[in-house]
């Protein structure tokens, strides 16, 4: 069976805010994903709702107006026809690139010809529930326990190992639980590749620059949709107060972006709290070369490009390349790695092809290793700014992620680009494209 091309037509997302106490706090998730789907669709008049034969919602920590299917509540919030069928995907943090490859997939072998891949994630009300947390504690004890005791022989590594990665990973660290915090397992990559707190804070300062440089030169314009929102009011303790009304506002720029970042001011932030070395080495992670929490929403158009050139579009990019892979949980950071190892070898390309790279920056300390691993220069990396700035709202990432190496691509008139990202419990996935 010939596989059809399929071609990014367009991508948009709201600005992602702070969780917690953000701009997306007070709206419903429902409504305000219906507001960026139906710009989406106003920006490409030509492709008529009808058209859409499936839509894909990656979502990790659910929220109650998400109830069932929530792309099917988004959908027809937006206007989209009954007969438009839905789904939703969760792979943790992965979850909206997972979409679009199922969607993608779908059109290649010809069982539809037009999708849309959402992300929608609300961290701040999820995580910031009641409770001191030590049920949830014990539960991934117990869990660790169980795991190791079925599991021996921890430091036994997959046979291609030595393929993947240039250092070796010490047996204190793969006897190590599991299932730890994805803080943690920063620390511990940063261990792996003896990578230093100056090192990590730079890269989160010239993050910040970028992405600041990337709003006054208008660069986000074409990406980010305004959203009129209302403000959330919060009490004394910085609880949310949903019965009380804030004025409405227009939500336009990430609110994670720290305009004047410098060395000085990281610098004195202390390590995340709860994180250990396992190695009995300094503690190098902290919330400013971490990402922060965040709401935000993304929506990607997919059409085969075929119909793309029937209804006379100008697509962005064509999806070429798609991997995903698993890692030790312990070092989930580096899952980057073998997944785009494995999306080079569908799309048929070399790595030193990729001009552009949007790669997820949850820490600071897994992208700088996965890059040099690859081989790709940082250079080419996140040059608009990354995740430490503009946010990483679990579920809502990669859709934006393809959508921003996708515009990029033609604004620079370069040719390749991959969107990569790690993911909980020790995956990695990427997306290539090639500009059109």
């Amino acid at each position: 069976m010939e596989l059809k091309n399929v071609v990014l037509v367009d991508g948009v997302r709201s600005a992602f805010a702070r969780g917690g106490r953000g701009k997306l706090v007070a709206p419903r998730l429902d409504e305000a994903a219906a507001s960026v789907l139906r710009a989406l669709l106003e920006r490409n008049p030509k492709v008529k709702p009808a058209m859409i034969e499936d839509i894909g919602l990656g979502n990790v920590l659910g929220a109650p107006e998400l109830f069932g299917i929530g792309a099917n509540t988004v959908g027809r919030l937006a206007g989209l026809p009954a007969e438009v069928c839905s789904f939703d995907s969760n792979r943790q943090c992965g979850s909206s690139m997972e979409t679009l490859h199922r969607v993608a997939q779908s059109i290649m072998v010809g069982a539809t010809e037009c999708g849309i891949a959402l992300g929608i994630e609300r961290m701040g009300r999820t995580l910031g529930g009641g409770g001191d947390g030590r049920s949830d504690r014990n539960r991934v004890t117990e869990f660790n326990r169980r795991l190791l005791e079925q599991t021996p022989g921890q430091r036994n590594m997959a046979p291609d190992h030595d393929e993947c990665f240039s250092v070796p990973f010490p047996d204190y660290l793969l006897d190590s639980p599991p299932l730890q915090s994805m803080t943690q397992t920063g620390q511990n990559v940063a261990e792996v590749y003896s990578l230093t707190r100056e090192q990590l804070d730079q890269f989160a300062v010239e993050s910040h620059r970028k992405t600041a440089a990337a709003y006054d030169q208008g660069i986000y314009k074409d990406e980010v949709i305004p959203l009129e929102v209302e403000t959330p009011v919060f009490d004394a303790e910085g609880n949310w107060l949903p019965d009380q009304r804030g004025e409405m506002i227009l939500f336009e720029e990430d609110e994670g972006l720290r305009r004047g970042t410098n060395m000085e001011a990281l610098g004195g932030l202390k390590p995340v709290a709860g994180i250990v070395s396992f190695g009995n080495q300094e503690v190098r992670i902290t919330a400013g070369n971490s990402c922060p929490t965040n709401d935000g929403i993304s929506a990607a158009l997919l059409m085969s490009e075929q119909k793309a050139l029937e209804l006379g579009l100008e697509p962005l990019a064509r999806i070429i390349g798609m991997g995903v892979a698993g890692v030790k949980p312990q070092v989930m950071g580096i899952g980057p790695i073998p997944a785009t190892r494995k999306a080079l070898k569908h799309a048929g390309i070399a790595v030193d092809q990729i001009d552009r790279v949007e790669f997820n920056e949850a820490f600071a300390a897994q992208v700088i290793p996965s890059c040099a691993e690859l081989g790709i220069p940082l250079e080419r990396v996140n040059v608009n700014g990354g995740s430490l700035a503009i946010g990483h709202p679990l579920g809502a990432t990669g859709a934006r992620l393809v959508s921003t190496v996708a515009k990029e691509l033609r604004r620079s008139g370069k040719r390749y680009g991959l969107a990569t990202q790690c993911i909980g419990a020790g995956m990695g996935i990427s997306t290539i494209i090639e500009a059109l």
